[in-house]
């Protein structure tokens, strides 16, 4: 009798479709060549197409997630930005339905209200009331795994408190999270480059001129699409910090 239950219990835990463990093997070796356009988008397109086979995929649903946050973060055009992070906190949530125990639903959808908020303008989004939405995420995260995705988790905190308008900015702790992801993982290109983007607008652009180095001499190795993108935005802040040093 116990085994019929334990057999019946396997049937009921295991779903009857879930995606080919080589699909998301595939998925992700198209993601680690997520700088390349075509790469991109023959990811976006292959990740929806197994989707609507298999709509409540986790495994799916957050690399779904994660290449829509890509393209959100790198997307320099406002309307497009609101897209992409309306349509990332989506598939954030829709992972952290089928996985709340599990950190990358809910990281994933913090992001994509971030770069929704920052796409429609930090001021509406508060107005909106997408602070307490963003940060019940964000914050579900960081109790997970805070370390997730190179302290992840930390950088968008520590974000949080650079975008904010003032009198809620907090430069301070905004640089405390950034720092915190800089002692597990020094060899983060981003958070050094917030560090720095932080520290500029702290008035401490010495400071922020030895955090930008960092990023400009780093190797990419650990993560060679994120690190090269990172370099590439370094150039403006290193501009904008030697002017500030003249």
């Amino acid at each position: 009798m116990r085994l019929k239950l334990l057999a019946l219990w396997v049937l009921w835990a295991v779903p009857a479709h879930a995606a080919d463990p080589a699909l998301l093997d595939q998925l992700d070796a198209l993601y680690a060549k997520r700088n390349d356009a075509e790469s991109a988008k023959a990811l976006d397109k292959q990740v929806s197409e197994a989707l609507k086979a298999v709509p409540d995929d986790f495994d799916l649903a957050w690399r779904k997630a994660r290449i829509l946050q890509w393209q959100a973060d790198g997307a320099t055009e406002k309307k497009l930005k609101m897209v992409l992070g309306k349509q990332t906190w989506e598939a954030g949530d829709l992972a952290a339905k089928l996985q709340p125990a599990r950190v990358e639903g809910y990281y994933f959808a913090a992001c994509g209200i971030g770069s929704y908020s920052q796409a429609v303008g930090i001021m509406k989004a508060l107005g909106d009331g997408l602070e307490g939405k963003f940060n019940e995420r964000l914050d579900t995260a960081l109790k997970i795994d805070a370390t997730y995705e190179y302290g992840g988790p930390w950088l968008v905190k520590g974000r949080y408190f650079y975008e904010l308008p003032w009198p809620k900015r907090d430069l301070g702790k905004s640089a405390e999270y950034y720092q915190k992801a800089i002692a597990r993982f020094p060899q983060s290109l981003r958070a050094h480059y917030y560090l720095a983007e932080t520290l500029l607008k702290d008035g401490k652009a010495k400071d922020a001129s030895a955090a930008i180095e960092k990023v400009k001499q780093g190797s990419t190795a650990y993560n060679p699409a994120e690190g090269q993108r990172v370099q590439q935005w370094a150039k403006k802040v290193d501009a904008d910090i030697q002017e500030e040093l003249k």
